[in-house]
Order: C-alpha cells, then structure tokens, then sequence
C-alpha cells in the first residue's frame, strides 16, 4: 500500500494542520479548487502570539474547508512537558548551549492529536505545510502514523503541480488575491519562531550562519539577558507537588 501520494487524490478527504498563515490558506484553497474534500484542523498549543484562535477556523470554511475543527492540545502537551522535564528531556545541549525541547513536544502532541481528530471525522489523507527542508515532514508523517496506521500522506510540497504553480510567497499571495481574498505578505523575518505554552524556539534563516548570534532575536517568551539593558527582576515560585505531579502554582490549583 502507497503511504505517500505525491499528487492530490481528488475527490477524497483530505485533512490539512491549518494554522491559518499564507501556505495553509493557499493549499487549503489549491486542493479545493484541485477536486479535493478539504477538512482543516487547527491545534490550540497555548500559543502566546495567537491572538484569536476561534478566527482560523472561520477562516478555513472561507478558503473552502468542508469542516474546520479547533482541537485543544493544551492538557496534553502540559503532560507531555511536565514527563519530559521528569525523565531530564526537557533540552538538548548544543555547543554547550541549550536548547529546549519546546517545539518537538508540540510536534509530537499535534501529530497525534489532530490525527485522532481527522479519524473520527472519517479522514485518513493527512497534508500539512511543511517542506521537505525540515524535521517537521518526517515528524508529522511519523507520530501521524502512530494514531493511525491506516493514514495516507498528502504534502502539497511534495507535489510537483503545487510547487509549479505556488512555489513561492508571492506566487501564493497572488493566487489568494486573484480569486477574492487579499492576504498581504507579512515582512519577512530573519528567523522563525515556534511557540507553544511550553516556551518558544528560534531557529532557521539568518540564524543558521555561524557568524550570527542570539543577538538577532526579539524573543516573544522570557528577556533578551544578552543585552546590556536588560533587567530580569527574581520572582518568587511556589509551585506544589502531589505524587511528583505540579499541581498548584503559587497557591492556584490546576487541574
């Protein structure tokens, strides 16, 4: 059996991870117009740059989505979190730097998660946005086979008609535009960012070259400690434990 198809297979459900940015929104669009039943599912990590969640999935029944579900992760990757932190997982050192483990966490936590979520809705062709560029394609491909051995995989970066027609930023900002949704580019940034409850990654682009540092990132999470003007004042924590569990956090329990 064929696990990953590399051209769109019409008239299927297709579900899509759908973060409601420029490459979800153009493929959503692409696959609909393409033939295919384009379900989207949107994971709620706790993001603290996301300002509106109950907004991306409207957006999706826009661009065509035959359904759009907003799947809470947050308990989920909380656990996951707190048994990384207790099996001494939380990071990686790289250089003597660390880095932590934030980003994998939410990738295995959304993979799993909105996977389930397509298979109740009766969806077993799986797409996302990722490229072939990065950890993310073999990441979702994998944990989305651990919830459903039966899931087929549909990356529209793997199919040669999208790459040829959308290729790039501005090919898909003047395929939104022409068919009736203006959707400026966003300025591009010299890095990217991941962020989830857990903490926020920087990594990509302009952080790649050995010759630059840290120096470069307006961290959404945490200080720039690194700059001269920087004050971190100390806060006291109580955090309690119940069975080697956190359950309260300066007297506020969580459950």
């Amino acid at each position: 059996m064929t696990t990953i198809l590399k051209s769109l297979p019409q008239g299927q459900n297709v579900g899509i991870a759908f973060s409601g940015g420029l490459d979800t929104s153009a493929a959503l669009l692409w696959m609909k117009q393409k033939g295919a039943r384009v379900f989207a599912y949107t994971a709620n990590l706790g993001q603290p740059d996301e300002t509106d969640y109950d907004e991306i999935p409207r957006k999706a029944m826009e661009f065509g989505a035959e359904k759009a579900r907003l799947v809470d992760c947050r308990a989920q990757l909380v656990h996951e979190g707190i048994a990384a932190i207790q099996a001494g997982a939380f990071h990686v050192s790289t250089g003597g730097i660390a880095y932590f483990n934030t980003t994998p966490l939410g990738r295995a936590v959304t993979g799993t998660m909105l996977v389930s979520a397509m298979k109740e809705d009766g969806v077993n062709i799986w797409g996302d946005g990722s490229t072939y560029k990065g950890n993310d394609i073999e990441r979702f491909y994998r944990y989305g086979l651990l919830t459903n051995p039966d899931l087929k995989i549909y990356k529209p970066w793997l199919d040669d008609q999208f790459i040829h027609e959308l290729g790039g930023r501005s090919e898909m900002s003047a395929f939104m535009t022409a068919h009736g949704f203006a959707y400026k580019m966003s300025a591009e940034k010299a890095y990217s960012t991941d962020s989830n409850i857990l903490g926020a990654t920087h990594e990509a682009k302009d952080l790649e070259d050995l010759n630059t540092g840290i120096q470069i990132v307006n961290p959404i999470m945490g200080v720039p400690f690194w700059r001269d003007d920087c004050v971190a004042k100390a806060e006291r924590v109580v955090v309690r434990f119940v069975e080697g569990q956190p359950v309260a956090l300066n007297g506020q329990t969580f459950a």
